[in-house]
């Protein structure tokens, strides 16, 4: 019947009769309270199990239209700061896009070079937080080499960028810093197309 609506029990409100769900055993086929008293009620008995059994429990935290406590940070931050998540009840991810990032990054620590951030400071203070190459700039790149996978230390940018641009190859990087001390490599062709560097 449109416009029909029926007494809470919970709440005390006269409500649509969408706001109710079905049950089939009660005379008009719908719940005594309604869909927000129900849920209200059914995760407070859930917070009340989870004490008993000694777990933690989240307190339930009001907050206002538009915004989202991160139970990573413990902060409430507006919904510009959260990552979509079409899954999701709210539509949104569980944690903040700072807390995704901060765990981003030490998985990707983790997984690339099976190191935890706490060894990755560890390196940086025992370089005195200076690239070990340069000795000027501050050590902010894992390197490690491409065929075992071993870290070798913490660079900067630039430093990092080169020995890949120069193929992690000790030689090529050596013949580098002999022509930038003046002493220019020069090959002598020994066959057609056969090279032979100086010894």
């Amino acid at each position: 019947m449109p416009g029909a609506v029926k007494h809470c029990r919970g709440c005390g409100r006269d409500l649509p009769l969408g706001g109710f769900a079905k049950d089939r055993n009660r005379g008009d086929g719908l719940q005594p309270r309604c869909r927000e008293c129900v849920s209200a009620y059914s995760a407070e008995r859930y917070r009340l199990r989870q004490a008993a059994e000694g777990k933690d429990v989240r307190e339930k935290v009001d907050v206002l239209e538009g915004w989202k406590l991160c139970r990573q940070c413990g902060e409430v931050k507006p919904h510009s700061e959260w990552h979509r998540n079409s899954t999701a009840s709210d539509g949104l991810s569980t944690r903040c896009k700072a807390c995704r990032k901060v765990q981003g990054r030490a998985g990707h620590l983790k997984r690339q070079y099976r190191i935890t951030e706490d060894d990755r400071d560890q390196m940086i203070a025992d370089q005195m937080g200076l690239c070990v190459i340069c000795l000027s700039a501050p050590a902010v790149h894992v390197d490690h080499c491409h065929t075992t996978g071993r870290v070798r230390g913490v660079l900067c940018f630039n430093c990092n960028s080169a020995i890949g641009k120069l193929g992690d190859d000790p030689d090529t990087v050596r013949r580098a810093a002999a022509y930038l001390e003046g002493n220019s490599w020069k090959p002598t062709l020994v066959a057609q197309g056969v090279y032979q560097l100086p010894s």
